[in-house]
């Protein structure tokens, strides 16, 4: 790991936190903040009853400032934020983006930009699969933070000095993270590793969920292209009332219910009443109309329009050789361990088996740096041209007998 960041010191002098509940404090005190060359940032929400997550806190760290937007304050216009947010000569450096960028989409309809992930860089520099914040500052910095508050109710007020300590720690120290990642990164010239995996959270469609696609996670175990027909309209129609109602889409209706509606093809709220987990209330209000509805416009549907599998889970689908995928993920652990960095970032296993299947076709596993850490190495061990041994207890790859000739 990087040379002498666990060796512990004393702990650094962060600026005192300032909590924000007016809109021309909370003005005032970013115009300071589009001044730095990169902030940190965390949210605090609330997401246990509803579908769309409650914003209860924005805390944000500069090199001189630690600013705490209390966004449940009376009155409070969050357009001041929005425009830092937007501002492109300001890096915002997140740890575990992917929650707090889901936040700011839905409430300025704009990802922040440009992002650096704090997780994906751990990832790249070596520190696991998904690193929590509280390990990765331990890791970089020696220091133990602060755990007492991670399960508080975010939304009680007013908040009390401990919580503001245990909300401000989570840009204070993500400032010493950052900066000692980047360090290691730009030594081992993998900064532009994390560069290219930043897309993907600059993409607004990763973070909006797709009604139409609901039903391909709920893993159907059925070729019937009627049945995932009325599974994927009702599934649509589950999630287009959760986010009508605001409430978790399997506290509106379990996963399992979907499956049966599918299955039994309701066409009446006796019907509907029946499937488990429906109420006979529900049927007959709004939603169970709008699911028997569903029911009946996928069941006219022509078979032309009805939907399959998704590649790769139909029953008739290829598959690879479970050795040869055995042995894929043997190299794909032992070429990550040679470099470093966490196979998780490196392939999943709709990589592994298509590569593992046909290597002809196009694979993110044979472009760019994954090319270099695990691509070259996979096709050669299935085109036969190395193997895998154990040498003083560890994996090696030496090149085979007929490839040498």
């Amino acid at each position: 790991m990087y040379e002498g960041l666990m060796a512990k010191s004393s702990a650094p002098s962060f600026p005192q936190p300032r909590l924000v509940s007016t809109t021309q404090d909370l003005a005032d005190s970013l115009i300071r903040l589009r001044e730095e060359r990169f902030l940190t940032i965390d949210t605090e929400f609330m997401r246990e009853r509803t579908y769309w997550p409650e914003l209860c806190l924005v805390q944000i760290g500069g090199a001189n400032d630690v600013v705490l937007i209390d966004t449940l304050a009376e009155g409070l216009d969050l357009a001041p934020l929005a425009d830092l947010l937007a501002d492109e000569s300001v890096l915002k450096v997140f740890h575990a983006a992917r929650q707090d960028l889901e936040i700011f989409l839905y409430l300025f309809d704009a990802l922040p930009t440009p992002v650096f992930d704090t997780q994906v860089a751990a990832m790249v520099a070596g520190y696991g699969d998904q690193v929590g914040y509280d390990s990765l500052v331990g890791s970089l910095t020696g220091h133990a933070i602060d755990k007492s508050h991670r399960f508080t109710d975010w939304s009680v007020r007013p908040l009390t000095p401990a919580q503001l300590t245990y909300a401000a720690g989570d840009v204070t120290w993500l400032r010493l993270v950052y900066e000692r990642l980047v360090k290691k990164l730009e030594q081992e010239k993998r900064l532009e590793w994390v560069s290219a995996e930043m897309a993907e959270l600059a993409d607004p469609a990763t973070f909006r969920a797709d009604p139409e696609k609901q039903w391909e996670r709920l893993r159907a175990r059925t070729g019937n292209r009627r049945m995932l027909g009325i599974l994927r309209a009702v599934a649509a129609l589950r999630e287009r009332e959760a986010q009508r109602v605001n409430v978790p889409r399997q506290r509106l209706l379990k996963d399992e219910s979907l499956l049966e509606i599918a299955a039994t093809a309701p066409a009446t709220v006796d019907a509907l009443a029946r499937v488990r987990g429906i109420s006979r209330g529900l049927a007959e209000g709004r939603t169970g109309q709008g699911l028997l509805e569903a029911v009946k416009a996928a069941q006219a549907l022509p078979d032309s329009e009805l939907p399959r599998l998704p590649k790769g889970r139909s029953k008739d689908a290829p598959r690879p050789s479970a050795a040869l995928m055995a042995l894929l993920k043997v190299l794909l652990t032992t070429c990550c361990e040679d470099h470093d960095v966490a196979p998780k970032l490196v392939a999943s296993m709709d990589d592994l088996e298509a590569l593992a299947l046909d290597p002809s076709v196009p694979n993110p596993l044979l472009s760019g740096w994954r090319k270099r850490v695990f691509g070259d190495a996979a096709l050669a061990l299935r085109n036969g041209d190395i193997a895998l041994a154990v040498k003083k207890g560890k994996v090696d790859l030496i090149p085979c007998e007929s490839s040498a000739k």
